[in-house]
């Protein structure tokens, strides 16, 4: 199994924690990624696998897949052991919105922060209005933070065993504290749940090289370490 990931992908990650999860053994292939430049150029066999020239690309065998949904779906019908979806048609559906609220609803969101990864816009006038989108972000991160602290309630983990949606909400998450966005402290439920994410080696490791990736990648964010 050959999975083409990203240094600083937040799909890629999912998939990344999914298969060690999952104990799968898998050769990484990370592609070429700069602040300045992004993808550019696109590795060859992801321009080859995947129409839209992104990460991840997963191959297994004769297969080939792009889509970090699609690959999570793949792989826990190719390898159902440990599970990482719920056994029953409700809690499924329900794990399957949870990933897409972190990939759809709070992505949008997050990418307004993401300019803070980046070398500082030359032009104040695009300078001031980055911040003023990231400020956005932030309040809607916030209302965002709220309802999933409600969603969780009791619970351990989002739909009671770990699963995809846990992976999908923690790389939110821990994107948005990357990029100095609201923090979780005044979220008692949300914050154990993060934190108990990260106990996970899966997790763990993902986290850390996050932050080793951001640490030559990303001087602006000098003062982030993973959780």
């Amino acid at each position: 199994m050959k999975l083409y990931s990203g240094p600083l992908s937040l799909f890629s990650r999912k998939v990344e924690i999914a298969l060690h999860e999952k104990g799968l053994p898998f050769e990484r292939v990370m592609v070429p990624f700069s602040q300045e430049r992004g993808y550019a150029p696109k590795h060859p066999d992801v321009l080859a696998a995947n129409p839209k020239g992104q990460v991840p690309v997963l191959v297994d065998g004769g297969l080939t897949l792009f889509d970090s949904t699609v690959i999570l779906e793949y792989l826990e019908d190719a390898y159902p052991d440990p599970p990482l979806y719920p056994a029953d048609a409700k809690s499924r559906a329900e794990c399957r919105i949870l990933e897409l609220y972190a990939d759809e609803i709070l992505l949008p969101d997050i990418r307004r922060l993401m300019h803070r990864s980046e070398p500082p816009a030359a032009d104040p006038h695009r300078r001031a209005q980055q911040e003023e989108g990231a400020k956005e972000g932030e309040a809607a991160l916030l209302r965002h933070w709220s309802e999933l602290e409600r969603r969780l309630g009791d619970e351990a983990w989002f739909g009671g065993a770990f699963s995809v949606a846990d992976i999908a909400l923690f790389m939110a998450v821990l994107f948005v504290q990357r990029l100095h966005g609201p923090k979780l402290d005044s979220l008692p439920a949300l914050a154990g749940w993060y934190a108990r994410a990260t106990e996970r080696p899966s997790v763990a490791s993902v986290a850390s090289e996050v932050a080793e990736a951001d640490s030559t990648l990303s001087p602006a964010l000098a003062t982030w370490s993973p959780p």
